[in-house]
């Protein structure tokens, strides 16, 4: 892995899937460095809600230094309805 100054690995790119699942989001995501694209992270993790999926994601991405441009989200919802605020 690449490191910076402070001895951190350095990814460029961030790509994650939400998936609603009997009432529950699977947060996938996949952590990319683009100058060496051999060099990548994976995880999976559950949230209760789309909006903390969301905000995992966000955490994830300002904890790399990723910015919103190179950030890629697919989400798959039992019913888009049930995951909006009214």
């Amino acid at each position: 892995m690449t490191k910076n100054a402070a001895n951190e690995n350095v990814f460029t790119r961030l790509y994650a899937n939400i998936q609603q699942e009997d009432g529950a989001y699977t947060i996938s995501v996949r952590l990319q460095n683009e100058d060496k694209k051999s060099e990548v992270a994976w995880g999976q993790e559950t949230a209760s809600s789309i909006e903390a999926a969301s905000a995992m994601i966000g955490d994830l991405a300002a904890q790399f230094s990723i910015p919103k441009k190179c950030i890629s989200i697919a989400i798959k919802m039992e019913n888009f309805r049930d995951g909006t605020l009214h």
